[in-house]
């Protein structure tokens, strides 16, 4: 897809959405005996809050019918993540390097990168590098796939079409000049709508820390540091905060987002997941901790 803005991209199919949504509210109408047609957005969220309070609909609609309004809406500027906090491999590293790196970050796509971190030349897939890890030739080059550039502005339902027709799974994001601005994956945009995509690590509901290596670690944002400070042999205070989530959103001073990284000792953690309201999944990854040379004399 060409890296030229698309200004069309803006509002290109609000006469569906619009009519899609007048049909739905005539039918909620029909049974609410409504009298006047809803004038905005808040009145439509207000017969939608009614119908599940009548339990016409569940929880479940409710959540992925109000997202289908925002969608309508979004562009992909929206929810990417940011080009400082893209995962990318440099297609010059060794394979060891690379399946380290892949094992450290946990994603299954990466964007692939030679020389400059701008240049991205397509879409590593870690089965791909796994499945080819133990064979002779150690040049991945030829493993890389084409990777698919749209423009911020594009609107999440044309993204969603572009995935769907190019069966791409991620994008890369550019601005009006060709300029890299970061990447958005197909799991981002559908959650958009139906909300958190539960993956293999969520078949236990009552489980939130699951090991990958002796160490490394992929923790739910909502595990108690009490727990987390058993299972890992870890002194994460305690007395401030209940959650690992709770202990990121103070330390970083924020709502946590997706890439953001915070180090205690020798723990490790990135953040793998979040919504508006909290961080989904850290990695967490046990690393060496340099000493201060001065600082241990002193303590001496």
């Amino acid at each position: 897809m060409s890296t030229e803005p698309y200004p069309s991209h803006r509002r290109p199919q609000k006469k569906i959405h619009r009519s899609f949504g007048k049909r739905l509210v005539q039918k909620l109408k029909g049974l609410f005996s409504l009298q006047h047609e809803p004038e905005d957005r808040e009145d439509i969220h207000e017969i939608l809050n009614q119908a599940h309070k009548h339990s016409i609909i569940d929880e479940h609609t409710l959540k992925m019918m109000l997202g289908s309004f925002s969608f309508s809406e979004k562009m992909a500027n929206d929810i990417m993540v940011s080009r400082s906090k893209m995962d990318v491999i440099d297609i010059n590293r060794s394979l060891p390097d690379i399946v380290r790196y892949i094992n450290e970050t946990s994603h299954s796509r990466f964007p692939v990168f030679d020389g400059e971190r701008d240049n991205i030349i397509g879409i590593l897939l870690a089965k791909d590098v796994l499945r080819y890890f133990n064979t002779k030739n150690q040049v991945i080059r030829g493993l890389v796939r084409p990777a698919l550039f749209v423009p911020e502005t594009i609107l999440l339902s044309k993204l969603l079409q572009e995935f769907k027709s190019t069966r791409n799974h991620i994008a890369i994001v550019v601005d009006e000049y060709g300029t890299i601005t970061g990447l958005v994956t197909m799991e981002d945009v559908l959650e958009q709508i139906v909300g958190d995509i539960e993956d293999e690590y969520d078949e236990e509901a009552e489980q939130t820390i699951f090991s990958e290596t002796e160490h490394s670690w992929r923790v739910k944002g909502i595990s108690e540091i009490r727990h987390l400070n058993d299972v890992l042999g870890c002194d994460l205070p305690e007395d401030n905060y209940e959650t690992l989530g709770g202990l990121l959103a103070s330390e970083l001073d924020e709502i946590p987002k997706r890439n953001d990284t915070y180090q205690y000792k020798d723990l490790k953690f990135k953040v793998l997941k979040a919504d508006e309201k909290q961080a989904l999944w850290i990695h967490v990854r046990r690393v060496p901790i340099v000493h201060d040379s001065e600082n241990e004399l002193l303590a001496n």
